[in-house]
């Protein structure tokens, strides 16, 4: 959620002075100060930095902007940081993240974490790492055989207390999957950081790879609730740091789910406002996003169960669909189809069961809706994918049902059926208020701006009224 601002910048302050529709004169009287101030700080931009006094004017005007105005104004300040991120800075890995010892990497970044104001989150998306500063280092990683030696004393945990870690992080994984948005995600990492402290000490090899594989469980489950509440970087680095600890724990599944889970990261990742860079930076993280996916299957293919090759299909047709290759696209659902009918769920690790054939039908329409924004030709392809997701999806699936429904809303309206969209919006509203997701309230502010060419139609008008409220501008 976007609230007070750690500090203003003159590029913000401007900012928001256009999400609220203000001429420089009138937002200098409303704000109380000079206009000469007002011009001077879109001037200058990010090169000043707006004292205490100022600072807290403009948190005021934020705080009582309607919703609609703070989401046009986090739309903006998030374009202005995807803008820097990928033109001015070069991003990197942070030292020894694949080099480091193990639990001295993770003991950093959750320090890090724990650490960073929550009012800085609007500010995560800096810091992904792209391109051959994301890919090289971690195959050359990947294709290393350095082994940890394990030592059997009698110090560490016992099998009992290491089966109630592995059983707690299923239990935070499940609550991940059904409610999304990160509400539990200081306990999932205060949790990882004691199960990273245990591997300080000595133990036996089948307890040490079982803590370990425990620690990957939870450093993606962290990865992925930390995404959820828009923590780009940090969802980034515990995605790695999962599969540094799923390849000692040697668990191959496990490290292609990871790898999946970053490349599902960079396909997702909205670039709000780039409209001259927005194509060829999507072009470039979906390629990253598919060479992940490759160095998945390139390492793992032969140890991993159908289901986990059907899932990494779609992320691969996902890809495919960023880059405009319809056939291709074509060929990888098709090929996840036929590996989710072959599947066998009794050799499935439980992690894997979220994604059944709704899941499969709905990242599909998803990847059909993306399509269709481009070329309308493609909505009902999309709807009927996402119809049968709608269909399929179990009902504890709170944050998918949302995605479900925003999805076939944004279908029927491009594909003209305004009416069907208006009755569909009545559900996906309902569904909305169920969580917390950061995913989804993007999804809805997506949705909204797409309703915005109807509002003259009376029920459409009724359908953002109703929206309002649920709004959360986020940065």
């Amino acid at each position: 959620m976007l609230g007070m601002q750690v500090k203003w910048t003159g590029a913000e302050a401007t900012a928001l002075r256009e999400a609220l529709g203000l001429t420089q004169i009138r937002f200098a009287n409303r704000a109380g100060i000079a206009k000469s101030t007002v011009t001077k700080w879109r001037h200058l931009g990010d090169a000043i930095i707006l004292g205490d006094k100022c600072a807290g004017i403009l948190d005021t005007m934020l705080a009582r902007a309607t919703p609609e105005q703070r989401a046009r104004f986090a739309a903006e300040v998030a374009s202005q940081l995807a803008e820097h991120s990928t033109e001015s800075v070069v991003v990197q890995w942070v030292p020894g993240i694949w080099t480091g010892e193990p639990t001295s990497v993770a003991d950093g970044l959750i320090r890090e974490d724990l650490l960073l104001d929550r009012r800085q989150v609007g500010r995560a998306l800096l810091g992904l790492v792209v391109g051959t500063h994301l890919l090289e280092p971690l195959e050359r990683w990947l294709s290393s055989s350095e082994e940890i030696p394990s030592r059997i004393t009698a110090v560490g945990v016992g099998l009992q207390e290491a089966l109630e870690l592995e059983n707690s992080a299923r239990i935070f994984r499940e609550w991940d999957d059904q409610f999304g948005g990160g509400l539990r995600r200081k306990a999932v990492i205060g949790q990882l950081s004691e199960v990273n402290e245990m591997l300080r000490d000595s133990h036996p090899p089948e307890i040490k790879r079982r803590l370990t594989r425990t620690k990957a469980l939870l450093a993606e489950t962290a990865a992925t609730m930390s995404w959820d509440s828009g923590r780009q970087s940090k969802a980034q680095q515990y995605y790695a740091l999962a599969v540094r600890a799923a390849k000692e724990a040697d668990d191959p599944a496990l490290c292609a789910n990871a790898l999946a889970g970053m490349a599902r990261q960079l396909l997702a990742l909205d670039h709000y406002g780039l409209d001259a860079r927005r194509e060829s930076v999507e072009r470039e993280r979906a390629t990253d996003a598919l060479e992940l996916i490759r160095i998945a299957q390139d390492h793992f293919g032969n140890r991993l169960t159908a289901t986990v090759r059907a899932m990494l299909h779609t992320r691969e047709a996902w890809a495919y669909g960023k880059l405009g290759r319809p056939s291709a696209f074509r060929r990888a659902c098709d090929r996840a189809h036929e590996a989710l009918t072959s599947s066998d769920p009794s050799t499935d690790p439980y992690w894997i069961n979220y994604f059944d054939a709704a899941e499969l039908v709905g990242t599909v329409g998803g990847r059909l809706l993306e399509m269709a924004r481009r070329e309308p030709v493609f909505a009902a392809a999309a709807a009927e994918q996402i119809g049968q997701a709608i269909e399929l999806r179990r009902p504890n699936r709170r944050r998918s049902a949302a995605l479900d429904q925003l999805g076939m809303l944004e279908a029927r309206l491009i594909g003209g059926e305004v009416e069907e969209a208006c009755r569909i919006g009545e559900t996906a509203i309902e569904a909305v208020g169920k969580t917390a997701s950061d995913r989804v309230q993007k999804k809805l502010i997506k949705v909204y701006r797409a309703t915005e060419q109807f509002v003259q139609v009376g029920r459409v008008a009724e359908l953002r009224g109703r929206m309002k409220p649920l709004l959360i501008a986020t940065a």
